[in-house]
């Protein structure tokens, strides 16, 4: 129980640090529990569920705020929610599986890095093909690795120009809500299952979401 209770610590305080960039906290989601060494059949759909907690809440923030831009987000999540399905249906091996969240862990983190040095970047119009090209990849990694996908579209959308950092926040999520909510549902149909303890975590990343 004591292990538990730190692990929630833990995964609400990192959904706390990521929230301040817009983002669920996937990709840290997914490296807290490997270091907790959990099977690897409960940490995706349980990283999962926690963006789904984690975006729903800041989704609805937006939404509160008037934040939300519906138009931007139909070429990014429709192509996105069906490979994020498909991903979602896919189970790799336990060794790929571990070498790929590796390696697109460290990509992110340089993602972030570029999205941080990005302020003064030049936005146009979306293009819709582009985008929709773009919010595939993102969503199929999601549902394959359950990291979201948000982290990997933001950085996207500012390098082609068309959102600012404040507005690519903003996008990032109701797509990381969306692709997430489908790409589990995709991984409870493939046979993964949640882990024992993920009500505990989603209360509490509920109520850190609410000191966002």
């Amino acid at each position: 129980m004591v292990n538990a209770l730190l692990l929630t610590g833990l995964l609400a305080s990192v959904s706390l640090l990521y929230a301040t960039a817009g983002q669920a906290g996937g990709t840290a989601f997914v490296a807290v529990m490997a270091f907790a060494i959990f099977p690897v059949a409960e940490m995706r759909p349980t990283a999962l569920l926690l963006n789904v907690v984690a975006a729903g809440y800041a989704r609805w923030r937006l939404h509160r705020n008037g934040a939300l831009d519906q138009r931007a987000l139909l070429p990014l999540t429709l192509p996105s929610m069906a490979a994020a399905f498909l991903g979602g249906l896919i189970v790799l091996g336990e060794g790929v599986y571990f070498v790929l969240t590796g390696v697109l862990l460290v990509a992110a983190a340089g993602l972030m890095i570029f999205k941080r040095g990005a302020d003064a970047i030049e936005t146009r119009p979306l293009m819709v093909l582009p985008a929709a090209v773009a919010g595939a990849a993102s969503g199929f990694l999601s549902g394959l690795t359950g990291v979201g996908g948000g982290v990997f579209l933001t950085p996207l959308i500012i390098a082609f120009g068309w959102a600012s950092p404040k507005r690519a926040a903003a996008l990032s999520p109701p797509f990381i809500l969306r692709n997430s909510a489908v790409g589990l549902l995709g991984v409870l149909i493939a046979g993964q299952t949640l882990t024992f303890d993920a009500p505990l975590y989603g209360d509490h990343e509920e109520v850190w979401g609410h000191a966002a």
